[in-house]
């Protein structure tokens, strides 16, 4: 056993987790204690340490992906992609890295990414929606993070979020290092991918020390025409106030440039249905340019005089593009107050632009047009292919501040978080240059107007924790709570009939622009949790913790025009219990943590139709609270390094558990029967593991797998929408350990492999309510290589 846990370079390894190789791995190395009894102090290149991973002392289920995971993952994943190989999680991504803005999606016990909470650096990156929130990928590199950490069901009190109906995931960047010196990592992949990661360190000069890295990512779609282009700045200064005081300011810009692929019906997974070069399955695609002399596909005018008239000519990627243009702004302040005491503040401000771009048929911009121009509206006729031109825009700036008063046995924290949050969202169509589907857009040339609308979201948290530690600190109570006051104005031009209506035929004015507003507030949302140690090494835990939310997709809810004008009443605010129990050990051979969990949420919010009150037989269209939704379930992460392998291979396993459904019917016009029906796109199980073997210190090797079971694209679970249950493997293989060539010290080589046995299958689920969703296959086979060093 002493040969296991003797600190030789060739077990100094870890294990990473799957897919993409993001996931919690881990390698052990020991010392004798002061007792001669032995101790967990990792050492390996892959993992921190292992009480980061499981989340040691913490009264709710928290797991981590660690920094040495995170650099053995693919370079240039997204925030999210990192997410996928912690139990818990349901991750789906379009791509090998996940970079498609509206092909992420996240499911967590009751939970989906738009109620889940994220925090960089302190701050609070607000909602997840692509249009006008702040999605955590854009600010974050994995060669800067130090950790990602995920509370699973029960966000501490203190994180700040009006999003999160329990969990929180934080993103915590590295501090900027002693010593100057220049980090410099290249990429090359499949789909033409280059990478460039470059970070500059100053070192120590006087009290500061600072970085600033780029990155430079451009890259083919891996299904049909079309590129990613991504150039990511982020820059951090440290300063050293004296004492235990100091001070970080933080600056990260994100210009992102991608083409879009459409989600897919079944029927054209399954080639009954295809482009119109023939493609189907998982190559359904935009096209370049649309044949007009193929036979059997023709698309041939359908308006006289109109060439392009055909809606088939919509079908060219060139018009579905995505720009974002963000940057964030972040200063901490930490003041060392007294032995014990210290207060922190953090200050933020986000500046938020981009547009996105989709192509019209002529035919339904006509119909557009035609009563707008009755109705005296500035626009011109079509000319066949529009431009549909969406922007959006805004600003989001606040504060945080947190006192931390050690009192004997007590820990006591208080704070306030303070922000707000300005959104501008317009969306028009506009000729193209002769209304071809390849012709410059012409801004000059309205064709129609849709929407025009500002929003603000003024928010207010409070919380109180208190931590008390008995018996010589083995048992330990959480017990807290946090106060979420919550105002929302939406404001301008909600759709069409704001702009214009149709009466006995004719366009004449819209309603014009309105106001509607919602307020939310609870001062009382408590958080209490339970922690007992057994030894150093397993600990039992327990937790409680009630939370209030802003609903979601609140922005399109008040968008949504009732008969006459009239406005959307204000959604009730998505509430939900969370329960956990759960041990976690730390052992010579092993680490692990399990948990059990229920949690129920109710006012979920859902676009019905119902009947108009006095209207006989007429309905209306329109997001409500629809009732409840429970899940229960375990979820298990652990590690194991068997010692009579002396340190020349490594395993872990996550497995999670679910069973998360619908408690109550819809109450549509015809009542929509989901009760007792399980949450579209959840799966069941969950199930991911992996092999490291490490034969030399300079050679690490690992394949995972990750199981999905079976998922419903349909809140009726109807026949014929479930999504089979699929495996998919990767592997990476690294060489180097301190290799070094000249001034270039440090240099490793990477290679990573994601899906690595060619899986064709559906993975991202858009759920609708009936009939059938539409989906996102997997990218296939895709390979990946990286050579890092450093000056």
């Amino acid at each position: 056993m002493s040969d296991l846990f003797s600190a030789r370079p060739s077990i100094r390894a870890l294990l990473l987790a799957c897919a993409a190789g993001t996931l919690t791995p881990v390698a052990f190395a020991q010392e004798p204690a002061a007792d001669d009894e032995m101790s967990i102090t990792v050492t390996g290149r892959r993992i921190s340490q292992s009480s980061e991973a499981i989340g040691e002392d913490k009264v709710s289920n928290v797991v981590a992906v660690t920094r040495e995971a995170l650099l053995s993952a693919p370079s240039g994943i997204s925030g999210l992609k990192m997410l996928e190989q912690l139990p818990g999680f349901n991750v789906q991504t379009d791509g090998a890295l996940g970079l498609y803005e509206f092909g992420n999606s996240v499911q967590t016990r009751a939970f989906n990414l738009d109620q889940i909470g994220f925090v960089v650096d302190g701050i609070p990156t607000g909602r997840s929606d692509a249009f006008g929130g702040s999605p955590v990928f854009r600010y974050v590199d994995n060669e800067n993070l130090g950790v990602v950490e995920a509370a699973i069901g029960a966000g501490d009190v203190s994180l700040p979020s009006y999003s999160t109906l329990g969990p929180v995931i934080q993103y915590n960047s590295i501090a900027p290092q002693e010593e100057m010196g220049l980090f410099v990592s290249q990429s090359f992949g499949d789909q033409d991918l280059r990478r460039t990661f470059i970070r500059a360190s100053t070192g120590r000069v006087g009290p500061f020390t600072a970085y600033v890295s780029r990155t430079k990512l451009d890259t083919e779609l891996w299904r049909g025409p079309g590129t990613v282009d991504r150039e990511h700045w982020e820059g951090q200064i440290h300063a050293d106030l004296g004492g235990d005081s100091w001070a970080r300011f933080k600056f990260v810009s994100n210009d992102f440039f991608d083409y879009d692929s459409p989600t897919i019906s079944r029927a054209q997974y399954n080639c009954t249905v295809r482009n119109a070069l023939g493609q189907c399955g998982r190559n359904f695609a935009l096209i370049e340019n649309v044949p007009n002399t193929t036979p059997g596909f023709a698309p041939l005018a359908t308006a006289p005089g109109v060439y392009y008239s055909n809606a088939a000519y919509t079908a060219v990627y060139n018009l579905a593009i995505n720009v974002r243009k963000d940057k964030l702004y972040g200063a901490t302040f930490h003041a060392g107050i007294a032995e014990g005491v210290w207060a922190e503040s953090t200050l933020y401000w986000e500046d938020k632009d981009g547009y996105g771009v989709s192509p019209d048929g002529y035919a339904n911009s006509l119909g557009r047009y035609t009563p707008q121009a009755q109705a005296g509206l500035p626009v011109v006729a079509p000319k066949g292919v529009q431009y549909g031109l969406s922007g959006v825009g805004g600003d989001r700036y606040g504060i945080t501040s947190k006192l931390h008063w050690e009192m004997g046995a007590n820990t006591v924290e208080a704070g306030v978080w303070a922000e707000v949050d300005k959104y501008h969202r317009t969306q028009a169509r506009y000729n193209t240059v002769g209304g071809a589907p390849d012709g410059a857009p012409n801004l000059d040339e309205l064709v129609y107007l849709r929407r025009d609308y500002r929003t603000k979201r003024d928010t207010l948290q409070i919380f109180l924790k208190d931590t008390l530690k008995l018996a010589d600190d083995r048992f330990i109570i959480d017990v807290g709570f946090k106060g979420l006051n919550l105002d929302y104005v939406h404001n301008g031009y909600r759709e069409f009939d704001d702009f214009y209506r149709v009466v006995g035929g004719v366009g004449v004015p819209g309603y014009g622009p309105q106001i509607n507003m919602a307020h939310y507030s609870d001062f009382f949302l408590p958080m209490a949790g339970l922690l007992y140690k057994f030894d150093e090494r397993t600990q039992v835990f327990a937790s409680y913790a009630e939370n209030m939310a802003l609903p979601k997709g609140l922005d399109d809810i008040y968008s949504v025009i009732r008969p006459g004008g009239g406005l959307v009443p204000e959604p009730a605010p998505e509430r939900s219990k969370n329960m956990e129990l759960g041990i976690r050990t730390n052992q010579g051979q092993l680490y692990a943590s399990l948990a059990a969990f229920y949690t129920k949420f109710d006012n979920r919010i859902q676009s019905i139709t119902s009947l108009i009150p006095g209207g006989g037989l007429a309905t209306e269209t329109f997001f409500q609270n629809v009732g409840r939704v429970r899940s229960y379930g375990v979820e298990f992460a652990g590690t194991y390094k068997p010692s009579f392998l002396n340190g020349l291979a490594y395993g872990n396993l996550n497995v999670t558990y679910n069973n998360a459904k619908f408690k109550d019917d819809v109450p549509a016009a015809t009542p929509i029967l989901i009760a007792d029906k399980y949450i579209p796109d959840s799966a069941k199980w969950i199930v991911s593991g992996g092999v490291t073997v490490e034969p030399a210190s300079w050679l690490v090797a690992n394949i995972s797998g990750k199981y999905t079971s079976k998922r419903w694209s349909t809140f009726t679970n109807s026949p014929g929408s479930s999504v089979p249950g699929f495996t998919v493997f990767s592997a990476y293989v690294d060489i180097g350990d301190g290799i070094s060539f000249g001034p270039v010290k440090g240099i490793k080589v990477r290679a990573n492999v994601d899906n690595l046995f060619d899986k064709d299958t559906l993975s991202y689920i858009s759920p609708v309510v009936t009939g059938d969703g539409f989906f996102r296959p997997l990218s296939p086979r895709t390979f990946q290589l990286t050579i890092s060093g450093e000056i």
